[in-house]
Formats: C-alpha cells, sequence, structure tokens
C-alpha cells in the first residue's frame, strides 16, 4: 500500500512539474511567414496565406520609422528571416532576426555608424512597464504568448516588418 502511494505521488509531481514549463508542443499547420505591422501594434503568424495567429505587440521606444543606428529605439523595417531560437533568453524565450542585413550595414558604416544587431521577437518585460514600446527595437509580446511563439515558428522563417 506504502509503495502505490509512493508511485502515486511521483506521478503527480512529474505530472504538475510540466505544467510550470516554458516549452510548448506545437503539431498544427506550419508557420510560412511571421508579417509585423508597426503602426497596428500587430504581429501575425500564417501559413501561406492564412492568419494562423494575430498578437499586440511593443515595440522600441521610438517606434515611427526604420531602425538604422545602434541605440535609435528603432524597430527594423524590411524583409527578414528567424535565424535561431534562444531558449536562455534574458526576456523568457526568444526569436532573433536576421538584423541588420547587408544594406543595413551599409547604410550604417556609409553613415560611420553601427547598425546595431541583437534584434529579437522576445516575453517580458521581468518588470511592469506602464509603456506600450519600452524595448531598443526589438518586438515584445508577453511571456506565455512567447511560448506559443516560439513552439510554432522555426528558424529560417521569414518575417516581414512594416511600417
Amino acid at each position: 500500500m506504502r509503495f502505490i502511494r509512493v508511485i502515486a505521488i511521483l506521478v503527480i509531481g512529474f505530472g504538475l512539474a510540466g505544467c510550470g514549463s516554458k516549452f510548448r508542443t506545437y503539431t498544427g499547420p506550419e508557420v510560412t511567414q511571421i508579417q509585423v505591422s508597426k503602426a497596428d501594434r500587430k504581429l501575425y503568424l500564417f501559413n501561406n496565406d492564412r492568419v494562423l495567429q494575430s498578437y499586440d505587440i511593443g515595440l522600441g521606444f521610438a517606434p515611427v520609422g526604420a531602425k538604422q543606428f545602434e541605440g535609435d529605439g528603432k524597430t527594423p523595417e524590411g524583409a527578414y528571416t528567424i535565424s535561431y531560437k534562444n531558449p536562455d533568453s534574458q526576456f523568457h524565450l526568444s526569436l532573433k532576426i536576421s538584423y541588420p542585413n547587408e544594406a543595413d550595414t551599409a547604410f550604417a558604416e556609409a553613415q560611420g555608424k553601427s547598425p546595431g544587431g541583437d534584434i529579437v521577437i522576445h516575453g517580458g518585460p521581468k518588470r511592469p512597464t506602464n509603456k506600450r514600446d519600452w524595448t531598443w527595437g526589438c518586438i515584445a509580446v508577453t511571456d506565455r504568448e512567447i511560448e506559443v511563439i516560439y513552439s510554432m515558428v522555426k528558424e529560417g522563417t521569414p518575417i516581414y516588418i512594416m511600417p
């Protein structure tokens, strides 16, 4: 009888441990592209021409206009890809955007500046904020939302960031 109790407690414990995991499983249609509308503060996950999910987003602290230089607080605009999935992000989970591309780098260097980098879609913030656009140029969603997005999106997925 005691053995059965121990087994039951272990089964319940392992079951509950899985409930808090930030890594979700997705078995639905493939995400073939991501579209971001900065003006509408929306991120859309597409399967071909069908929207699978949409999310409200926060942007860089200076959201109008395309990112040009490191520290400008702007979110890039243009065509990129998801180049890396970071399970150990300081903002829960993150998806690296392939900014800067060659054109972004050439423009910034022609001005004698750095284009910056490390632009991601991430969760957070760790401390509550009353600002909608609070990142340094990234695209922010809630921690729960980045868990879903992270599970759905593969490296190499195109992302189109529009004004």
